[in-house]
């Protein structure tokens, strides 16, 4: 029993079981589920729509933050993203044909990549500090987008492209097939080939692995590249969701909460170890907590002090000294009771008298 709350993915489980409990007391209705002309509709099921841009940046920021980096430049990367995929469908003749949409799609993704091959340029091959490499292209890259959309909010009235982030495939958000898409392909990557060995590696000791033979900076450089793509990606579903391309509140913000997602996840900030599946189960604790916030009233201007106690609350129980608090806690209740009687302990144990 005690090997259960030892492994890594325990804890953040444990906060995510809460929460929905929580929300299910609070609100009876939370775990509802309803069929409306074959599309599931509920809380949460929003969740799962709405976790899918954070999902998505989490994920790339789970690898950058494996190889001892770190990536404060996603939200830029999205706000231009979703400039550019916006710019190309409203300068287009049709908006709403579908080869414009997915031409609109490709061009951002790979202005996307661009951009994270300029982040892994910098702390690669020029061994800029990652938190100084990204955060040039942090202050810049909104910038940029302002260029690309004349500094206005670029609107578009397309029903392919909102079919993105509101959108249904079968009977769940097309938004969260996309996440799954993502989790399971890097998933496959990272843990059955030997490419997650060696990121883990290159983050443990960089410069053993190259010691070693494993070709660091190409790793570290593949790292940056996925995370301005995955951002890249996050960028479009943002912008078909509020069918704009607003480059001031594109992604505002969701460095952190991906960050956040993946310390809430047992990845360490200090490289090596990381775990797909908790920044998973963290950028869901991300989400469902804020559905809780929205839930409860709490006003906008109050709701990051809210959202900064609850989290505050995760990380100490999740530390490393309260689990021991907690561990020896339960070796003391699971210790066996000394017999008062000594002579019934005797036959107990066959001794004579």
């Amino acid at each position: 029993m005690t090997h259960i709350w030892k492994h890594r993915l325990f804890w953040p489980l444990a906060a995510l079981i809460t929460l929905i409990v929580v929300n299910s007391v609070a609100r009876p209705r939370f775990l509802s589920i309803t069929m409306r002309d074959g599309q599931l509709y509920g809380a949460l099921i929003d969740i799962l729509r709405g976790s899918a841009p954070l999902m998505l940046v989490a994920l790339g920021m789970t690898i950058v933050i494996a190889t001892r980096g770190i990536d404060l430049s996603v939200g830029a990367i999205m706000a231009v993203s979703g400039a550019v995929a916006l710019t190309v469908i409203d300068g287009s003749n049709d908006p709403s044909n579908l080869g414009t949409v997915l031409v609109a799609i490709a061009v951002a993704v790979l202005v996307a990549l661009v951009l994270g091959v300029w982040n892994g340029f910098l702390v690669a091959v020029l061994g800029i500090q990652p938190i100084i490499a990204t955060l040039v292209l942090m202050l810049a890259g909104r910038g940029v987008a302002l260029l690309i959309t004349g500094g206005f909010i670029t609107t578009v009235n397309s029903d392919p492209f909102s079919y993105i982030a509101s959108g249904y495939l079968t009977v769940l958000p097309f938004a969260f097939f996309i996440s799954v898409a993502a989790i399971v392909a890097l998933g496959v990557v990272e843990r059955r080939t030997a490419l997650g060995v060696l990121t883990e590696a290159v983050g443990i000791n960089p410069e053993a692995s190259r010691l070693a033979g494993v070709r660091s900076r190409g790793i570290v450089w593949g790292a940056y590249m996925l995370s301005g793509v995955l951002a890249g990606v996050a960028g479009i579903i943002y912008a078909s969701n509020i069918k704009a391309a607003d480059a001031n509140a594109t992604g505002l913000f969701i460095e952190l909460y991906a960050i956040l997602a993946v310390v809430l996840g047992g990845t360490s900030l200090a490289g090596g170890k990381f775990s797909i599946a908790g920044t998973v189960i963290g950028v869901l604790i991300i989400q469902t907590l804020d559905s809780t916030i929205l839930f409860l009233g709490v006003p906008s201007a109050q709701s990051p002090v809210f959202f900064a106690l609850v989290v505050v609350l995760v990380v100490v129980v999740q530390s490393p000294r309260m689990r021991r608090v907690i561990g020896s806690m339960t070796r003391r209740r699971s210790r066996p009771e000394p017999d008062p009687d000594p002579e019934r302990d005797r036959e107990r144990t066959g001794v004579a008298a």
